[in-house]
């Protein structure tokens, strides 16, 4: 029964987002969507999550390790053997063969009192231990618990650990930027749309007077007031025109492709906005101070300085300390407490001289920060340049589409004038058709001069970090 209540309510849930997919979604929705939902935005968050993984792993190298090793052995070396009961504190004088030494000892010291000259007892010392020589084989099992903590390292983790929480924060600002672009490209998706059905509806209104005028023309052969190549060239006209609604009604299905990839599900209807941006109020110290890539270069330098710091520790002594339990027997934790052993301890290492690596190490890394400090000031003048660049284009935009509607409701009255002349016989069809050309061309030339100034609008934003002044 739970089962099927699981299956019931996952297929609900899949129903509900299929509905909630395919509905008419707004600008707004399809931004929040976006940032739920793109693949790449996630992807970009794995990474930020990666980056403070990195930071707890530097960070943690200031609290040092404790291990527990647990070694196992079996070895009839002699060595080994003798060590290993050493290790467990159960050496005896057996283990050095005294059995096989004391009874010659005892011959010899017995001749002696039996006046036995000395010279018999110079064998002594020849005599070979089999018991520690040739023992028997034997178990060693040694539990070790150890811990090892850098008590000074001359900067080096304080500044691997700086080094680690940069590289945070420029994870963090990669993401906004993934963020800002797929947020551009899901706004120009929505205003392009806005464009492409606008341009839609003037050339079916434009197709609905061809319509018309194919009319009106037909009933004028009839009466002997028009000739059939008339007929000719506006069907010409039309197809022209049906072929260029055609490819508007392509590029919306693109469009919807596209949405639907950025949004990482099935998009099949929006609520486009108007076709004209508003202009944002950005003043260029306000794009200047909240611009991705400038904060990413001074990240970069604030990374570049971590890293002189890191090369100077180099310079420094490295301290640290260590301290060990242990317990060994020829079984596991056999008699532990008895045979327990504890070791403490620190060490000191200061490299004196390897032939100038060092200094040279410092050098490299101390260009490397004036380096990105010049780069740095780079970016500002650069991001300033095109500011000013985008500012400056989008007001040429605006005076060519000023320009352009007077020009369109010009062509508008001049068509509708050469229209009505044709029917009075006073111009020819191709007059009518070379001015509804003009109509076209100038509605297409002004949804492309929109289109630009939309354009040149986002990436006014996106320098601006998307940030609304």
């Amino acid at each position: 029964m739970k089962k099927r209540f699981g299956l019931l309510f996952t297929a609900f849930i899949l129903n509900s987002s299929i509905i909630y997919a395919s509905e008419s979604i707004d600008l707004t929705a399809a931004i929040e969507i976006l940032k739920k939902e793109n693949l790449e935005i996630k992807s970009a968050s794995l990474e930020l999550q990666s980056a403070k993984e990195d930071v707890k792993t530097a960070s943690g190298n200031h609290w040092g390790k404790l291990d527990f090793i647990q070694d196992f052995a079996n070895s009839d070396d002699a060595g080994n053997v003798f060590g290993f009961k050493l290790t467990s504190r159960e050496a005896t004088f057996g283990d050095f063969g005294f059995n096989e030494f004391l009874t010659p000892l005892g011959q010899a010291i017995g001749g002696a009192a039996a006046d036995i000259a000395p010279s018999d007892m110079s064998g002594l010392l020849a005599v070979q231990p089999d018991d520690l020589n040739y023992p028997d084989s034997r178990n060693f099992f040694q539990s070790k618990l150890k811990y090892e903590v850098p008590i000074f390292t001359g900067f080096k983790i304080s500044s691997y650990t700086d080094i680690m929480n940069s590289m945070t924060k420029m994870k963090t600002l990669e993401k906004k930027q993934v963020v800002n672009e797929k947020i551009y490209q899901i706004r120009k998706s929505f205003y392009d749309m806005a464009l492409l059905r606008n341009s839609s509806e003037n050339l079916n209104t434009i197709l609905q007077n061809i319509d018309t005028l194919e009319l009106i023309t037909k009933n004028m052969i009839e009466v002997g007031y028009a000739k059939k190549v008339d007929l000719l060239e506006v069907k010409a006209k039309k197809g022209n025109v049906e072929r260029l609604i055609s490819q508007m009604d392509s590029n919306q299905k693109l469009l919807y492709h596209f949405i639907s990839f950025l949004l990482n599900q099935k998009v099949t209807e929006i609520q486009t906005p108007s076709m004209d941006m508003p202009m944002p109020s950005y003043t260029n110290d306000d794009i200047l101070s909240s611009n991705i890539d400038i904060k990413r270069a001074n990240n970069g330098l604030g990374i570049k300085k971590s890293m002189v710091q890191l090369s100077e520790a180099s310079y420094y002594p490295m301290i640290g300390a260590f301290a060990e339990v242990s317990t060994a027997d020829n079984s596991f934790l056999g008699e532990a407490s008895d045979h327990a052993a504890y070791t403490i301890g620190a060490r000191l290492t200061w490299n004196i001289f390897n032939g100038g690596i060092d200094s040279a190490n410092v050098e490299k890394a101390r260009l490397d920060f004036i380096k990105t400090k010049t780069q740095v000031q780079l970016a500002n003048s650069g991001i300033a340049l095109q500011i000013d660049k985008i500012k400056t284009e989008i007001d040429t935009y605006n005076h060519d589409i000023i320009s352009l509607e007077k020009e369109l409701a010009l062509a508008d009255e001049i068509y509708k004038n050469y229209e009505g002349r044709y029917k009075e016989k006073l111009s020819s069809m191709s007059d009518v058709i070379i001015k509804q050309s003009e109509q076209i061309q100038k509605i297409l030339q002004l949804n492309q001069a929109r289109n630009k100034r939309n354009e040149r609008i986002f990436a006014l934003e996106k320098l601006a970090n998307g940030e609304d002044k």
